[in-house]
């Protein structure tokens, strides 16, 4: 995210990579994204509501900063009650390779990544249940998500210290 890039398609293709790692939006359901898929709730926070096109099954998201700040940055842009202007899936795969490469990534990187980016790392890594997860994703079963549970190390390791702290505090050996 922090990689200066200074062509223009370049930067396009990254930050649609991003904002569908922080949102789960898949390319498709990013091409028909608009206006009218965005609200705000009584709370004051933005929520993007669509029904996706693979399953036809609902999904909310909370629109986090980062998706917001892509969505701001774009705005001047439009064409169309669309909230971006999307290349072809072909052009933006082969932009995401250069894009990969000036990033220093030396592994094959496809635009669905993005999607289990938000499903590992912005989501289940971070604490948010696999119920939430699976309706925020859109899946019509959770089995399906669970292919996105791939749980790291790092995870598992701050789970078993917070769980040690809490047993810690409530059993304690007598000696």
């Amino acid at each position: 995210m922090a990689t200066p890039i200074t062509s223009k398609s370049l930067r396009h293709t990254r930050d649609m990579f991003v904002f569908s790692t922080f949102t789960g939006i898949s390319y498709v359901d990013l091409c028909n994204l608009s206006y009218s898929n965005i609200s705000k709730a009584g709370n004051g926070t933005m929520w993007i509501h669509f029904k996706r096109q693979k399953t036809g099954s609902e999904c909310h998201i909370r629109l986090l900063d980062i998706p917001k700040q892509i969505i701001e940055k774009y705005k001047p842009e439009r064409k169309s009650d669309k909230i971006f202007n999307m290349v072809g899936y072909s052009s933006l795969a082969a932009n995401l390779k250069k894009v990969a490469k000036q990033c220093g990534i030396e592994r094959n990187i496809t635009y669905h990544m993005s999607r289990h980016n938000f499903g590992t790392l912005i989501t289940l890594s971070q604490g948010v249940p696999l119920e939430t997860v699976s309706k925020m994703l859109g899946h019509t079963r959770i089995d399906t998500t669970q292919i996105y549970a791939k749980v790291t190390d790092d995870k598992i390791g701050a789970d078993t210290q917070n769980l040690d702290k809490k047993l810690a505090e409530r059993f304690s050996i007598a000696l």
